[in-house]
C-alpha cells in the first residue's frame, strides 16, 4: 500500500513537471512597462487579444519609466512601453533600441484637497500651479522614483523657476498607486496621469483641480531592443507585440479601455 501511494506520488510529480514544461515552452516575452499602464487595467484588456491572435503571452514588468530603461539596459526585458519620449530617443541613440514608434497618449493632471490651500485650480498655466505650491509650502507628494511621471514632474518645477525642497515636499520613491494613497492620508497636491486617477478609489479629500495645460500632455512609446546588444532576447515575438500595438486591431483595443465610462488611452500611431 505504501509502494502504491508512492507511485501515485510520483506520477503526481510526473504530471506537474509536464505541465510545468508545457507551460514554459508557451512562446512569450517580458515587457517592461510602467505602474500607470499595468494599475490603470490596460493590459487586462490589449494583451487577452494579442494573446489570442497571435498564441503569444505577454508577461509584464510594471516599474517606473527609469527602471524599465535598466531593465532593458540590462538585456532582461524584450520590449519597452513607456512615457518618456526624450529617454526612448535617447535609448534608441544610445544602441539600445532598434525602433520607438507612438503608440498612445493621455496627460498628467494636479490633484490635491477640495479646500485648495495653494489655490492651483485658478491658476492660468501649470507652472503657476507650480509655483503657488511652493509659494504656499503646501505639501506635496512626489514619486520620487525616476517615472515617467517623476521626470514629467521634475521638468515642471525646472519650467516654474522653482527648486523643491523643505518639510513641505516629500519624496517618496514609490509607484503612483502608493504616492496616491500617500497624497490621500497626508492630504497633499500630487501630480498623477489621469489613467491612474480615474480607477483609484481612495480619494478622501483628494480633487483633481488643474488640468488641461498642453505642457501635462503624455505620451506613451513602444520602443524594440536592438538585436546587436541583446541577441539573445525574443526579436521576432516582441516585433510582433510591437507591430500589433501600432495595427488597427491594437490602437482599436487602446481606444476601447475604459474606466468608470471613460476612456483612458488615446491611439497616436500614424496612419
Amino acid at each position: 500500500m505504501k509502494k502504491a501511494g508512492l507511485t501515485l506520488v510520483a506520477i503526481g510529480l510526473a504530471g506537474l513537471s509536464l505541465g510545468v514544461s508545457a507551460r514554459d515552452e508557451a512562446p512569450y516575452i517580458i515587457l517592461a512597462s510602467t505602474t500607470s499602464t499595468e494599475a490603470s487595467g490596460l493590459f487586462d484588456a490589449i494583451i487577452p487579444p494579442f494573446t489570442e491572435k497571435t498564441g503569444i503571452e505577454v508577461r509584464v514588468v510594471a516599474v517606473g519609466t527609469g527602471q524599465a530603461f535598466e531593465i532593458a539596459r540590462r538585456g532582461d526585458a524584450d520590449s519597452l512601453l513607456v512615457h518618456d519620449t526624450a529617454g526612448e530617443k535617447r535609448f534608441v541613440e544610445e544602441g539600445y533600441g532598434s525602433e520607438r514608434a507612438d503608440v498612445m497618449a493621455n496627460d498628467f493632471v494636479l490633484i490635491g484637497p477640495g479646500e485648495d490651500p495653494a489655490g492651483i485650480s485658478e491658476a492660468d498655466t501649470v507652472e503657476q500651479a507650480f509655483t503657488r505650491i511652493a509659494e504656499a509650502a503646501a505639501p506635496f507628494a512626489s514619486r520620487g522614483d525616476d517615472s515617467g511621471t517623476n521626470r514629467a514632474e521634475r521638468r515642471l518645477w525646472q519650467a516654474a523657476g522653482v527648486e523643491p525642497g523643505g518639510e513641505w515636499y516629500r519624496e517618496l520613491g514609490s509607484g503612483m498607486g502608493p504616492t496616491l494613497n500617500t497624497a490621500a492620508g497626508m492630504n497633499a497636491y500630487v501630480m498623477a496621469d489621469r489613467a491612474t486617477w480615474v480607477a483609484f478609489d481612495n480619494r478622501q479629500d483628494l480633487e483633481l483641480l488643474f488640468e488641461g495645460d498642453e505642457a501635462l500632455f503624455n505620451p506613451y512609446g513602444s520602443v524594440l531592443i536592438a538585436p546587436e546588444r541583446h541577441p539573445h532576447l525574443k526579436h521576432d515575438l516582441a516585433e510582433q507585440w510591437h507591430e500589433w500595438l501600432l495595427s488597427e486591431q491594437g490602437q482599436a483595443a487602446i481606444a476601447d479601455f475604459e474606466v468608470k465610462g471613460q476612456p483612458l488611452f488615446f491611439p497616436s500611431a500614424a496612419e
